[in-house]
């Protein structure tokens, strides 16, 4: 099983909406939503059943035992996050701004403060004839880098027989990206038109080549700004990565999207477009083109 992770540096560049173009061309039978922190592969994915759900454990978080607590206020003094809070004099940890560092713990002197494994997010897994592994990260939680690694687990373990499995990534080239980058076969890299597109493609194009994992780019919305289309593809030559094709700005995304499926199921030009990328992409996977 080849995977194809699809990636774009920044957000806003299309490239969930590219991703679930690809499955569906693919037909695809295992695909994954990486990007954790806000994932959103599952409102055009036409998935049905009810997932498996299991809860994901993170870093520690404080908590205050009210029965032991003498209301000295050491832990408030010492807390350099400004996690604990005051309200007539009966102290509580506040879960978003606690970090789990155990100094609130360490300086209690009636050991009313103790750490515990904090439920930092929520895995799903959809099984059957198609597998799809996706997770959400509770607002305020780290470890984002550790939720995806279960999230491409869950997927490996899971897959059935297939030739290809595509993984939407998270934008940026922060933990989550490293994360989904590692012991893929090849990233996709959606890029934009613009300067900041530009820039962030650079960067993730960067990031791929420390993990010694090949690249492709295409570029969404290619003709809002030609020159800069232009620019993109010359760089590419020079840096010796395969420019897989163009695609339109094309009003057919948005109304697709907002139908509640992908690019796939249209003959917009887009959709087209996005096809003839699959086609190269397959080609550099080794594998057979769909048809």
């Amino acid at each position: 099983m080849k995977k194809l992770l699809i990636l774009s540096g920044k957000g806003g560049t299309g490239k969930t909406t590219a991703a679930a173009a690809l499955i569906d061309f693919l037909k695809a039978r295992a695909f994954a939503d990486c990007d954790v922190d806000a994932p959103n592969l599952h409102l055009v994915a036409g998935l049905t059943g009810t997932p498996r759900t299991s809860e994901y454990y993170g870093s520690q978080k404080a908590r205050i035992d009210p029965e032991k607590c003498t209301g000295c206020g050491a832990c408030f003094d010492h807390c350099r996050f400004q996690a604990i809070e005051k309200n007539d004099n009966v102290y509580r940890v506040n879960e978003y701004a606690c970090e789990g560092c155990g100094v609130c713990a360490y300086v209690c002197p009636t050991q009313a403060v103790e750490l515990v494994d904090d439920v930092s997010g929520i895995q799903m897994l959809y099984t059957g004839k198609r597998v799809f592994s996706t997770a959400q990260l509770k607002m305020g939680r780290g470890n984002s880098g550790k939720l995806v690694s279960e999230v491409k687990a869950a997927l490996n373990d899971h897959a059935p027989e297939t030739d290809v499995a595509v993984i939407d990534g998270s934008p940026g080239i922060g933990c989550p990206v490293i994360a989904s980058v590692t012991g893929v076969d090849l990233v996709l890299i959606v890029s934009e038109p613009s300067l900041s597109g530009i820039s962030d493609l650079k960067r993730i194009a960067a990031t791929a080549r420390i993990l010694n994992v090949p690249v492709a780019v295409c570029v969404n919305k290619f003709d809002l700004y030609e020159k800069n289309t232009e620019a993109i593809e010359t760089w590419c030559e020079e840096e010796g990565i395969p420019f897989v094709g163009r695609i339109p700005y094309d009003h057919c995304a948005s109304e697709a999207i907002n139908e509640g499926h992908s690019l796939a199921a249209t003959g917009c030009p887009a959709a087209l477009a996005l096809r003839n990328v699959l086609n190269e992409v397959l080609e550099l996977l080794e594998v057979p083109e769909c048809a």
